[in-house]
């Protein structure tokens, strides 16, 4: 089976923290699946309002999640604390991607590598919306 490849980005814009709780842990004993989306929902909705902004008016348009990828590269578990490193890359005419690495202080582990495409979005009206300026420009600024 082919798997996804993504490569973490050198440098990030924004770094934020979280500790796994027991109601992040599935079956396994370990940070499901579908709770790493959620803690990259966290962080980006962190990294819009450093900027400002929200997830329904980001420098004036709402934004959809047009798609998502994960490559979990080790377990996490209740009580890890976890950095998220997050950054906008890639403006595109009507959406950028931001792009995301979970890591674990305590050994260095890198847990996961996540990347969404956000889409630029007029949900009264249902249509894709043009990439702000202010956004493209967060978007091509240098990363830390």
């Amino acid at each position: 089976m082919p798997r996804i490849k993504l490569q973490p980005l050198t440098s990030y814009q924004a770094t934020f923290k979280v500790t796994v709780r027991t109601t992040d842990l599935n079956y396994g004993g370990h940070l499901g699946n579908d709770r790493v989306l959620a803690l990259v929902h966290e962080a980006r909705v962190a990294f819009l309002a450093a900027h400002g902004w929200t997830e329904m008016d980001c420098a004036g348009v709402s934004l959809i999640m047009g798609d998502a990828a994960v490559v979990y590269k080790a377990e996490a578990f209740a009580g890890n604390e976890l950095v998220i490193e997050t950054a906008a890359t890639e403006p595109g005419r009507r959406g950028f991607r931001m792009c995301h690495r979970l890591t674990r202080p305590a050994d260095g582990a890198v847990i996961a590598l996540v990347e969404t495409g956000l889409v630029c979005f007029d949900y009264d009206a249902g249509r894709m919306l043009p990439l702000p300026a202010a956004v493209a420009a967060v978007c091509a600024a240098p990363k830390d």
